[in-house]
């Protein structure tokens, strides 16, 4: 099994960028959990980051034939991007979405989830564990 990992915009400055919403560790710490939960897991794993839009559009697109599963994390496109949405019903790969923080409890326009409306399932709130879980499910579930 090999599993896509997307991380959207700002997600690269971990650490630095609101770290009372967005914790303390770095990008360089939650790739290096992913590697990890991974190769617990038995899966391989791919990961990419992107602050540009049509690179994750590209980036979905060219994951069609040879993933199982992807975890994405869109960050500000979840609520402004119909073309990650068109994307990823495109490629029909099991995707499950996921949040560092609990967007349900932050602005009102943080609820609506474009991406999510093609995801199976979503773990928002639980730090970068929400990572490990996403990885869980695709594992369990056949991604």
């Amino acid at each position: 099994m090999k599993l896509l990992i997307i991380n959207g915009p700002n997600l690269n400055m971990l650490g630095v960028r609101e770290p009372d919403i967005y914790g303390t560790g770095s990008y360089r710490e939650l790739c290096g959990l992913i590697e990890r939960t991974a190769r617990e897991l038995e899966v391989e794993v791919e990961i990419f980051q992107s602050n540009h839009e049509g690179a994750i559009v590209d980036c979905i697109q060219q994951a069609l034939g040879r993933v199982d599963g992807i975890v994405i994390n869109p960050a500000a496109y979840t609520h402004t991007s119909v073309a990650i949405l068109d994307a990823l019903k495109a490629v029909a790969i099991p995707a499950v979405e996921v949040h560092l923080s609990d967007v349900d409890a932050r602005e009102p326009f943080r609820r609506l989830s474009y991406a999510g409306m093609a995801c199976q399932a979503r773990y928002a709130g639980l730090g970068v564990q929400g990572y490990v879980e996403a990885m869980g499910y695709l594992k369990r579930h056949g991604g």
